[in-house]
């Protein structure tokens, strides 16, 4: 259940540094957890199996979406700021996401591949947002950004610090216009420090919080790892797929792709082995205990990865199906959107882009009881919707706008 709400209503963080200038008894930061994986994964887009761009809200719901009303103003560009105000458009808010004329956000130019002339990494991320192309740069499109700020709820920036305050728009300027606004900065390193100048993307804070160290690649963040360093001096070892407290909990090569196997007790070790045709292993006196295993880690992984190798994994996932232990294929991408589980839950979302046609990318990973997050809204173009926020949001007139085109400081996107 979403407990926050935004704006003058209370404070909600998903994902950064979200500052209110008005006090609150709640903490001032919260975080948003968005599950992921199987759970909101679906069908491939080809055959329209399990797409969800014209899905129906649960059987009574009333299809009222948690955000809705609340306008957010946007002003991130790449990935983690469009992905964290692409959720919030999700759950009905109004996205405004502001771009420079011309080129726009960033990532609008980063391929291939493409979808027609549109960056698929864009539209990965940008769904239900309108698009104002200002130049920010320009007096008059800072001015802009001060008088959308004033009527809206939330403004996000993802900006290094104090980049935006050279420009009269750092936390300190918008909360005198906006004092019921919550400001959000995602940062690579902060909003102080030696490091805070430095511009962050994931590979990056993979590599600097010694995650790549552990594993050669990006993997999903292993807290204890950093806890078996803080309370035993332990220092990390790069384990690819396995587990450093953990064995078997790997990934093992078949016959013919991979299975990862993960046996969490004793008991699903012995099942393990039973599974394997390996009862003798179950009963050996190096095996018995998670912590024997561990010591004796070869041995039982060479022993294991034998058996795995004499089988094609749809073998060993039918031997494994219903036996309680953890465990599961690893699958290219035809394979992930042909999943049973994935077709079923339906997160392919389905929509028409104005210059690249019919798009799909994937939804979030979040189910709800009261709405369902249908009928998105593609990602728009450069300044598509430049005119239409400067009327409806700012109530600005026809001959004001037309000088505002005139002279540069905005641009509006004529689609055809």
């Amino acid at each position: 259940m979403l407990r926050a709400g935004l704006g003058r209503r209370s404070r909600l963080c998903g994902g950064g540094l979200w500052r209110s200038p008005r006090p609150a008894a709640a903490s001032g930061s919260a975080s948003l957890r968005c599950p992921s994986a199987l759970s909101g994964a679906t069908a491939s887009p080809r055959n329209g199996g399990g797409a969800r761009g014209e899905g129906a809200p649960p059987a009574g719901a009333s299809n009222v979406k948690p955000l809705d009303a609340v306008k957010i103003l946007d002003l991130t560009r790449v990935l983690a700021g469009p992905f964290a105000t692409m959720i919030l458009g999700d759950l009905g808010a109004e996205v405004i996401k502001v771009e420079r004329p011309g080129a726009g956000d960033d990532t609008r130019a980063w391929g291939p591949p493409f979808a027609g002339t549109e960056s698929v990494y864009f539209l990965s991320v940008n769904r239900n947002k309108k698009s104002i192309a200002i130049n920010m740069k320009d007096s008059k499109g800072a001015k802009l950004i001060r008088e959308l700020a004033a009527v809206s709820d939330v403004f996000v920036e993802n900006y290094v610090p104090g980049k935006l305050a050279e420009m009269g728009l750092g936390y300190e300027d918008i909360k005198k216009i906006a004092p019921h606004i919550v400001y959000c900065s995602i940062t690579g390193y902060g909003q102080t420090g030696p490091m805070v100048q430095r511009g962050g993307y994931d590979s990056i804070a993979a590599a600097v919080s010694g995650l790549m160290h552990i594993t050669g690649h990006e993997v999903a963040c292993l807290t204890h790892v950093a806890a078996n360093y803080l309370n035993c001096k332990i220092e990390a070892k790069r384990w690819g797929t396995a587990h450093g407290s953990i064995v078997p909990y790997q990934a093992f090569k078949t016959k013919d792709g991979y299975i990862v196997v993960g046996a969490g007790n004793d008991q699903q070790f012995v099942t393990v082995c039973k599974i394997l045709n390996l009862p003798e292993v179950s009963k050996d006196s190096r095996y018995k205990t998670n912590t024997l295993r561990v010591q004796n880690r070869k041995e039982l992984i060479d022993i294991l990865s034998t058996r795995f190798s004499e089988k094609a994994t749809i073998e060993w996932l039918q031997l494994f199906e219903g036996s309680g232990v953890p465990y599961g294929p690893i699958n290219n991408m035809q394979q992930v959107f042909s999943d049973p589980q994935v077709l079923h839950n339906g997160l392919v979302m389905e929509m028409n882009h104005p210059t690249a046609g019919k798009i799909a990318v994937p939804g979030p990973g979040v189910r709800y009881s009261e709405f369902a997050v249908s009928h998105p809204k593609p990602p728009p173009l450069v300044g598509q919707h430049t005119v239409e926020i400067l009327k409806g949001m700012l109530g600005y007139e026809d001959d004001a706008i037309e000088e505002l085109l005139r002279t540069g400081a905005v641009a509006q996107h004529e689609v055809r």
